[in-house]
């Protein structure tokens, strides 16, 4: 079976952050790993000003996840164009052009075109939730469902090419007892934690039993760094995981977890494959 599988995220580092070792494991081992991203980053954050200014930001996260999605072994990225929104409540989210001002009839349809074009067996994207309530994430998962619910129903959206219905569809998570315990640990290590209480990104997290997917990338981990390491602008010097030990953020990024959003039932779980039976 050739094996294809489709990311769609909001901004650049949404991909490495959130399913970096998927992406990179799936892609060493043949499979054929594809990338959305709806925005260019353009309200995100500037680690050094040396390396971007607030008017050229886009551009240059838009070649920081060139670099990421290289690391990766992504096939395609492909970029929809729409403006970052900025966190909930900013002045960006009324800005015209942001994401979330875009309407389902213009994003879903350009979605489901691709998903005809490129006959993904999985898609990946952000729970309902954004993760932590981060508009423009939440805007990507609402039109990835839709996307992927439409896709193989042939009378919606003609022109987008002959139907084609993927397997399944999942949602990153963050299971709520790793995260917990890691900020314990840091806690313990005297370690300020405050940058994981954020009111302005509350992760909630999903439960143990909530999680349909327990994915180890240990053996792409450094791929995966790597991949982090190139948002060079979001991921300075002052990002909390650059200044945790690195054993306690290894033990963090090593596994990647997953709930089932849509699609063929996986089984028992959590599965360790988000192609399980396929």
């Amino acid at each position: 079976m050739t094996r294809t599988l489709l990311a769609c995220f909001a901004h650049p580092d949404d991909e490495s952050f959130g399913a970096g070792g998927v992406l990179a494991k799936y892609a060493s081992e043949g499979t054929t790993v594809h990338l959305i991203c709806t925005t260019h980053g353009e309200e995100g954050e500037i680690s050094d000003p040396a390396l971007a200014t607030r008017e050229n930001l886009g551009q240059v996260r838009q070649a920081e996840l060139e670099a990421a999605a290289k690391i990766l072994g992504v096939t395609e990225l492909v970029w929809l164009g729409y403006r970052d929104s900025g966190m909930a409540g900013t002045v960006a989210n009324d800005n015209p052009l942001a994401y979330v001002q875009a309407k389902n009839e213009d994003v879903v349809p350009r979605l489901v075109a691709r998903m005809r074009k490129l006959k993904p067996n999985v898609v990946v994207t952000f729970d309902p939730g954004g993760a932590y309530g981060h508009p423009d994430h939440i805007a990507v998962s609402k039109h990835t469902v839709s996307a992927v619910k439409a896709a193989g129903n042939p009378k919606l959206y003609p022109d987008a090419g002959p139907p084609w219905t993927p397997d399944r569809l999942f949602f990153t998570a963050i299971r709520k007892s790793t995260f917990e315990a890691m900020r314990d640990r840091l806690k313990a290590l005297g370690l300020d934690t405050s940058a994981f209480d954020r009111p302005d990104m509350p992760i909630t997290g999903q439960s143990d039993e909530e999680i349909d997917v327990v994915f180890d990338v240990n053996s792409v981990l450094e791929t995966k760094r790597r991949a982090a390491n190139a948002h060079k602008t979001q991921f300075g010097p002052d990002n909390p995981l650059a200044k945790f030990p690195k054993e306690v953020v290894d033990e963090f990024m090593r596994t990647e977890y997953f709930t089932l959003g849509w699609g063929k039932p996986l089984g028992d779980k959590p599965a360790g494959d988000l192609f399980a039976g396929l």
